[in-house]
């Protein structure tokens, strides 16, 4: 019968996505709650602690973009915090919108920003942005726009390796510079902030962040169980195989370039829903966001996690950024040394990361696996 490629287990078990995903969910269920009980009482949770868990969950959006990439498809990208952070600033133009009249200047027509800077109209990039299902829109369509174009111009030239990689870390260099200037529209060096309301409730309201995490962890949740819904089925073979044997695949008749575009789309699409979602809790969205290090520190997530595990992704983002947590309040001088020896020691000890410490059978990663490929037309018995 016909057949794409050999399975690969371990990375796409249902299983263990469907466990990570329930754990997602419980804790911020869990957290969520806490949070609401009376401050007397030994269970409850600050508030802090509720955005500092959401921001959690939406760089763990990041990570499990990143590792569809480079995982999957073996692109190792440095470049995806410009997805992320777009998505985050259409969001934030919608959370500038809707403060109105309240702002500074009390004008309900433009943001404070752009009366300081002596705007008289709202540029045609922020029509339609008070709007919150516009705003949703614009959070897949910029990032994925962008990375349909900068995909289609770099896959098509059939750039990859060490060259795609400088590639995606000049892009969001770019973006970074850009968004810095104050006639860019997006509040230069101060971005946009002092957001009230979403959807007409107090952003500041205990209640309110408690439902952002829910949603934040709902959302993770579905990521993940669509992702592993790509990864695991035809599709995901295919991936795998151009990774491993680009050649070959398209020796076969398979677009190997249309491959890697399709999920290079849809990561970028990931990580601008998580940079929305990562708006909503910190409460300011500024171009140190583009930043390269951030990026980079997105690919030390998914090493350490584990690349190629879906559920390793989200496990590595939490880890490591609540040890940034902790470690930059003790020794913040010390951190970036540690974030390197972190990278490096998983690097020579824990190749599969910490989804590897749990067994060889159960979470094998897809990066043991070099699929059988067969032609299109082929027939396999």
């Amino acid at each position: 019968m016909n057949r794409l490629f050999s399975p690969a287990p371990g990375a796409r078990s249902f299983a263990g996505v469907a466990r990570m995903a329930i754990v997602v969910l419980v804790g911020a269920v869990v957290l969520a709650g806490a949070s609401l009980l009376p401050e007397s009482s030994p269970l409850h949770v600050s508030a802090f602690t509720v955005s500092l868990a959401g921001k959690y969950l939406s760089y763990a959006m990041l990570a499990l973009a990143v590792d569809l990439v480079w995982g999957f498809a073996g692109i190792l990208t440095l470049g995806h915090a410009a997805f992320f952070a777009l998505g985050g600033y259409a969001m934030g133009m919608y959370l500038m919108r809707e403060i109105g009249a309240r702002g500074v200047y009390g004008n309900a027509s433009l943001p404070d920003f752009m009366i300081f800077l002596s705007w008289t109209k709202l540029p045609w990039y922020w029509w339609g942005s008070e709007h919150f299902l516009w705003a949703c829109l614009l959070v897949l369509a910029v990032p994925g726009v962008l990375a349909g174009v900068f995909g289609w111009l770099a896959f098509r030239s059939r750039v990859s390796g060490v060259y795609l990689s400088i590639m995606t870390q000049a892009l969001t260099y770019a973006l970074m510079l850009a968004f810095f200037q104050n006639g860019f529209g997006f509040g230069g060096n101060n971005g946009l902030t002092d957001f009230k309301d979403i959807l007409g409730a107090d952003l500041h309201s205990p209640v309110t962040r408690a439902v952002l995490l829910v949603v934040t962890g709902i959302v993770l949740a579905l990521a993940l169980m669509l992702s592993r819904f790509v990864v695991a089925g035809r599709f995901g073979n295919l991936l795998v195989a151009v990774r491993d044997a680009e050649s070959r695949t398209r020796f076969l008749g398979y677009r190997p370039e249309q491959v890697k575009l399709l999920v290079w789309v849809f990561s970028a699409m990931l990580a601008g829903l998580g940079g929305a979602l990562y708006v909503t809790q910190v409460g300011i969205i500024n171009p140190g966001e583009f930043a390269p290090a951030n990026s980079i520190e997105s690919v030390i997530w998914v090493a350490v996690g584990g690349r190629g595990t879906l559920s390793g992704a989200v496990l590595g983002a939490v880890l490591v950024n609540m040890g940034k947590t902790v470690f930059t309040a003790w020794l913040p001088e010390f951190w970036l040394y540690g974030l390197g020896l972190l990278f490096l020691v998983t690097t020579l000890f824990l190749p599969k990361g910490v989804m590897g410490l749990f067994g060889p059978a159960r979470h094998q990663s897809v990066q043991d696996v070099t699929p059988e490929v067969s032609s299109p037309e082929g027939d396999e018995a």
